[in-house]
């Protein structure tokens, strides 16, 4: 292969893929035809992915590299993107799929979430620097919707929504980054009911840009003489320009860009120091004219978020994976292992070295699990709002899951994002590590998904801290239960019953060390917790990838009886299987070593002497 032009799509993506998992494994036409999905049918999502593929890929994936290399910079306050980003911000809006998922009310196509997620997988798979503008965007939209007044609805939603302003989340301060308690920016109420906004945000994503006339900023600040911590914080609507009576743009709200970070990824999207007040003329709406609760608001901004890192890690990994798999079949190198003594022998392709083998699979697994996991969280949204006011107890168990899953989407996902990625570079050797073929961007991209939007240790301890115990243990009840119906009725299946057993040995390791957790915390061992949250979080996420994948392949090898054996459905099928056994056999058993490490109770982190760790 020769050098990639610098405006050279190198994203990819398998629609069949998105097929199978919409379609024959979670069942997405049940829901079409249906309030509220009742203007969509299985043909029409068919042909607005595999157009959001072409877009993405057209419009989005030249230039990717473009803004990593040009990146972000600041001129007189402003904040400029790379090349190219802006004529993309309008495309991408007047081709309405950052539409999708809006609801008609506000002029939006109200797509499934289900058919929104891969639709932004391919957007950010495409180039994730320039998704985080519409993604925040949209993020930011989307609370307006669900916490502002009808006066703030109908003063920002539309154009929020449809690309004529932008907007962001501002938590991260200079003294309180993941302690948002700590938060200093103060708002002091106006005689007009508005509030007077001072203080300094920083590491906000997407957080100043030159593509829209007006961004509007979800900005979290204390009012005066309000409590210390979360529960004196309060949310509220920070225009970067102030809003005309009339709606048009008017004058400078005082919201000055400080700086932009240099960064190791993400190069096109501006990370940006914001100051708020600097000469006292900053104005703030109350979010839904409510004080104090900023952080319940604002927490609806950020599982949201949660879940787009947790796409974000996907489709990254996802296109460093088909990128490796396509240099596999086009490399040649050496002879096969049955030839390697033959010097004459012919050269084969590298996809025939049982190593890279193992690395295509162990890769595919991983992504293709991860993929299930993201729908399987958007089909529990999906129903949740179908059956909303019709079954609400049926609702709640659906939305429980949502919430029970997302730490595991955003952790898990952006954890193997990294892993996936490197794996990629070493199956295409020296020439993954270079410029020229893409993964090594992707690598350095990937990194942040396990920092931004709450550490992945934040979610860890959300998940053990918060969810194991939702509705009193039902949420995590309900998976186990899920988990292990599958396993009673799939254990003998002649293709993948001993995979099964496996997985029913580590659902049951991950509800035995819930308890040991519980344990810890009623009994004086609290440090003990945050010890070990990591590794619970991989256990459960590795059980669920573990299990979904098994639920494919049981799709898979029930219909594969019925594919003439040239069809590519064979192949596929034949894919969805091995991918399921491999992680069966090399992955879950490391869900039954985590639960023996745990059962060892270590504490050695808690007890070694903070001068043990260096003598400087």
């Amino acid at each position: 292969m020769a050098n990639a032009p610098h405006a050279q799509n190198l994203y990819k993506f398998d629609l069949r893929e998105a097929s199978f998992v919409l379609f024959e494994q979670f069942k997405l036409a049940e829901l079409l035809s249906k309030e509220p999905y009742e203007a969509w049918g299985e043909e029409d999502v068919r042909m607005v992915l595999q157009e959001c593929y072409r877009f993405s890929c057209e419009v989005l994936g030249p230039l990717n590299t473009v803004g990593d290399e040009e990146g972000c910079r600041v001129e007189d306050g402003q904040a400029i993107v790379p090349k190219g980003f802006k004529e993309a911000w309008d495309k991408i809006y007047e081709a309405g799929w950052k539409a999708l998922g809006v609801a008609p009310e506000y002029d939006g196509q109200g797509a499934p979430r289900s058919v929104f997620l891969l639709a932004e997988e391919f957007i950010t798979g495409a180039n994730t620097s320039f998704s985080t503008y519409p993604g925040l965007a949209h993020g930011a939209a989307e609370l307006v919707e669900t916490f502002g007044t009808h006066e703030q609805k109908e003063k920002y939603l539309r154009k929020m929504y449809h690309g004529t302003w932008g907007g962001t989340m501002c938590l991260t301060e200079p003294d309180a980054g993941s302690d948002v308690g700590a938060v200093r920016t103060k708002a002091v109420k106006n005689a007009d009911g508005t509030y007077s906004i001072t203080g300094t945000k920083m590491f906000i994503t997407a957080g100043d840009y030159d593509m829209v006339e007006n961004i509007i900023h979800m900005v979290l600040a204390r009012v005066e003489g309000a409590p210390a911590g979360t529960k004196g914080l309060s949310l509220f609507i920070v225009p970067k320009m102030r809003i005309n009576a009339d709606g048009t743009t008017g004058e400078s709200n005082d919201v000055q860009t400080a700086k932009l970070e240099h960064k190791m990824g993400i190069r096109g999207s501006a990370t940006a120091v914001l100051n708020f007040g600097d000469n006292g003329k900053c104005i703030g709406e109350l979010m839904g004219g409510v004080e104090h609760a900023g952080m319940a608001q604002m927490f609806k901004m950020m599982n949201g978020a949660r879940i787009a890192v947790g796409i974000q890690s996907l489709a990254v990994a996802s296109s460093a994976y088909l990128n490796a798999l396509a240099y596999a079949k086009e490399r040649k190198q050496g002879s096969s292992i049955e030839s390697f003594k033959d010097p004459t022998a012919p050269k084969v392709t590298i996809i025939h070295h049982p190593d890279v083998r193992r690395m295509l699979l162990d890769m595919k697994s991983r992504v293709e699990g991860i993929r299930a996991l993201c729908v399987k969280l958007a089909m529990h949204q999906d129903r949740a709002q179908m059956l909303a006011g019709k079954d609400d107890a049926a609702a709640q168990d659906h939305q429980g899951q949502v919430e029970l899953l997302t730490p595991l989407v955003k952790a898990y996902a952006s954890d193997q994002a990294f892993r996936v990625c490197e794996t990629a570079i070493q199956t295409m050797g020296g020439v993954g590590y270079t410029c020229d073929y893409g993964v090594e961007q992707y690598c350095r991209d990937s990194k942040i998904f396990s920092i931004y939007e709450g550490t992945n240790h934040i979610q860890a301890m959300d998940l053990v801290g918060r969810k194991l115990g939702q509705r009193g243990g039902a949420n995590l009840q309900k998976f186990l239960g899920d988990v292990g119906a599958f396993c009673a009725k799939h254990k003998e299946h002649p293709k993948l019953g001993a995979s099964v057993k496996v997985l029913q040995q580590a659902s049951d390791a991950i509800g035995g060390n819930a308890m040991r957790l519980l344990m810890w915390s009623q009994m004086g061992r609290l440090p003990m917790v945050p010890v070990y949250a990591n590794r619970y979080l991989e256990m459960m996420s590795e059980t669920a990838v573990g299990w979904l994948l098994l639920d494919a392949a049981v799709i898979a090898a029930d219909k594969i009886a019925s594919v003439a054996e040239g069809h590519p459905d064979h192949a596929f099928y034949t894919g969805k299987i091995a991918a399921a056994v491999y992680y069966a056999k090399n992955v879950l058993p490391g869900v039954m070593s985590k639960a023996e490490m745990m059962n060892m109770e270590d504490d050695t982190a808690l007890t070694v002497p903070e001068e043990a760790f260096a003598s400087i």
